[in-house]
């Protein structure tokens, strides 16, 4: 359904220019979430991290969730500005909070854009009341095109479903398309629903719900300073029963949003889908997936349309999960290249002309990579990109 991040009941957002970018695109965002939503948050796990994640992290857990806003600039960072970078996190959060008569911990921020480069806090400021004058139950798209930065496209969706008699609605955006790995991926993403959970659950939820989407996306191997997932709940509560439905709605949210980040990645041409089966746990799964999704040779190879298949298996075998080589299997696609640890006798040229089909072909297509690696019930997913010389030229002129 249409909406994004405004389609669940009660939430309004809103995206202006700032003139924060020298491109004079939009780059300030805000969302509003109804009184007595619950937000949770997992953030990056580097150990060089914004001042906002610091304070978005202390607010949350100082006011146990209770927080009304979040603040998005795009086009600098604020990492590893010094006290600066706590400053003026601090001065924006006031200011939106002081004009949305909310207490200064009821609003978070988060930032992307340049590493090193602070915020040109006065032109943020001078924003800020355009900014909570647009505020619109549909605001969500507008809210989606001022997170980008080097993105090709706004990232965002929205679902509705009855549980019993209540329509309920989840929404999200995103962005994304370099600086990818599974590591709590370098993006910014945000979640609502208009039901309530206990803490405790939504909490969990959310960790679980990530862990399957944006932390099981790879680009180029790299993570950043500022990966921020907020996560809204607010309406009544829902009973026990619908919790799965609800955990499952918000996979489909995340997950959409995740692949659409792999999708948008940085000089790529198309989705790349890695299905791990046959391990004892699902983490040994994912952790073979994920190596898979992050190898720089596996990316390649498929840019170039080679089905070079020797490249998969080394990757799942540096991936540090044991598994024996006789239980291998391997498809790209519909065409299986090795059975029981052993290569068939398959037209390369066949498989070549199918991955240029997806790789080099108008239509958003997904290459399916499938790799089946015991005889364990369990699976896992993980999605990346073809890597090409349009990345090199991106990221090498960046910042120049």
């Amino acid at each position: 359904m249409p909406g994004g991040i405004t389609a669940p009941d009660g939430y309004k957002a809103s995206g202006v220019c700032a003139g924060l970018k020298p491109s004079q695109k939009p780059d300030l965002a805000l969302i509003l979430a109804p009184q007595d939503a619950l937000c949770t948050g997992t953030f990056t796990q580097s150990t060089v991290r914004a001042k906002c994640v610091d304070v978005c992290s202390e607010r949350l857990a100082k006011t146990a969730g209770r927080v009304r806003a979040i603040l998005v600039n795009s086009g600098h960072a604020n990492a590893c500005t010094g006290d600066r970078g706590l400053r003026d996190s601090v001065i924006a959060t006031k200011a939106v909070a002081e004009q949305l008569g909310l207490l200064e911990e009821e609003v978070l921020m988060c930032s992307t854009g340049v590493i090193g480069e602070a915020i040109p806090i006065q032109k943020l400021l001078e924003g800020v009341k355009p900014l909570i004058n647009s505020l619109d139950r549909e605001g969500g798209l507008e809210a989606a095109r001022a997170i980008l930065t080097t993105d090709l496209s706004p990232k965002y969706i929205s679902i509705e479903s009855f549980l019993g008699d209540k329509c309920v609605r989840i929404g999200g955006m995103a962005k994304g398309s370099g600086m990818i790995h599974p590591s709590m991926a370098t993006m910014l993403g945000f979640l609502t629903c208009d039901v309530s959970l206990p803490k405790d659950v939504w909490k969990a939820m959310i960790k679980r719900v990530v862990n399957s989407s944006f932390n099981s996306i790879s680009v180029d191997g790299d993570t950043s300073t500022n990966d921020s997932f907020l996560a809204f709940a607010a309406g009544e509560y829902v009973d026990q029963k619908y919790f799965e439905d609800i955990e499952n709605g918000l996979t489909i949210v995340a997950t959409h949003l995740a692949k659409s980040i792999a999708r948008d990645g940085e000089g790529s041409n198309c989705l790349i889908e890695i299905k791990v089966e046959g391990t004892e746990k699902i983490a040994e799964a994912q952790i073979v997936a994920r190596k898979i999704s992050s190898s720089s040779l596996v990316k390649t190879a498929v840019h170039g349309c080679d089905p070079n298949w020797g490249r998969i298996i080394a990757a799942a075998g540096n991936a540090g999960i044991p598994f024996r080589l006789e239980d291998v299997s391997l498809w790209i696609g519909k065409y299986k290249l090795m059975d029981n640890g052993l290569p068939l006798d398959v037209d390369r040229q066949s498989v070549s002309q199918y991955m240029k089909e997806i790789v080099k072909g108008k239509e958003k297509k997904t290459l399916i990579i499938h790799l089946i690696i015991g005889k364990g019930k369990e699976k896992a997913l993980s999605w990346g990109c073809d890597l090409s010389s349009e990345y090199v030229h991106i990221n090498a002129d960046y910042t120049t």
